[in-house]
C-alpha cells in the first residue's frame, strides 16, 4: 500500500483508503502506525497516517496557529473520506483526540483496537457496541478484520484502481515543498 502522511495530498491515490486513527503521543505512544503499515504493504490502496515525521511539539495548538490547523484539518477531512478507519488506543495514553474522532466516526467503516489497561476502555467497547463497530483488544486481531476487510471490497477497488491508472505502483516520490507525489508503474519505471 501506499502510504501518504499529514500534510500531503492523497486526493488521486489507490482505494481502499485506510485511516489510521489513534495514539499518537509522542514519546508515549506504541509506533502502532509503523506495524500496520508493514502489514499491509503488499495490498493495493493508500494508508492515511497522521502520524507525522516532521511534528513539532513547540507549536501553539491553536485553531489560529495555521501549521496546527491544517494538521487538524488533514486528519478530519482524510478521515471523513476514508474507505475505512482502524482506531487504536494505546493503553499508556489517555488520547483524548482519539475519543473524540471515535464519536465522530463510529459509523463509518471502522475497526477499533483497543486493549485492556486504556483507562476508558468500557466507554469505547459501549460506543462500538452501540454502533456495531466491531472492538478488540489486540492489533493483530484489529488488523486480520482490516484484511479480510480490504478482501471483501477488493473487486471493486480493483476497477477502480485500475480505470485511474493505480495499479502495479511500486515507487512513490512525495515533493515536500508542494505536497505532491507521483507514482510509477512497474512499465515506466
Amino acid at each position: 500500500m501506499l502510504t501518504i502522511q499529514a500534510p500531503h495530498d492523497y486526493i488521486e491515490t489507490p482505494r481502499p483508503r485506510i485511516f489510521l486513527a489513534g495514539s499518537i503521543e509522542m514519546g508515549t505512544a506504541t509506533r502502532w502506525q509503523d506495524v500496520v503499515i508493514d502489514a499491509l504493504k503488499d495490498h493495493t490502496g493508500t494508508i492515511l497516517n497522521p502520524r507525522r515525521d516532521d511534528w513539532d511539539s513547540t507549536w501553539v495548538q491553536e485553531a489560529k496557529n495555521p501549521k496546527f490547523f491544517r494538521q487538524v484539518a488533514w486528519e478530519l477531512t482524510a478521515m471523513d473520506v476514508a474507505d475505512m478507519i482502524l482506531m487504536y488506543f494505546d493503553p499508556k495514553t489517555k488520547s483524548p483526540i482519539t475519543l473524540l474522532e471515535l464519536g465522530l466516526h463510529v459509523t463509518q467503516c471502522m475497526i477499533v483496537c483497543c486493549p485492556d489497561g486504556y483507562w476508558r476502555r468500557g466507554n469505547v467497547e459501549i460506543v462500538c457496541a452501540k454502533h456495531g463497530t466491531p472492538c478488540t483488544g489486540h492489533l493483530r486481531e484489529a488488523m486480520d478484520l482490516l484484511e479480510c476487510k480490504i478482501s471483501e471490497l477488493s473487486d471493486i477497488w480493483l476497477d477502480y484502481n485500475r480505470k485511474n491508472g493505480f495499479l502495479n505502483i511500486s515507487q512513490v516520490e512525495i515533493d515536500t515543498k508542494n505536497s505532491n507525489w507521483r507514482a510509477f508503474t512497474r512499465d515506466n519505471g
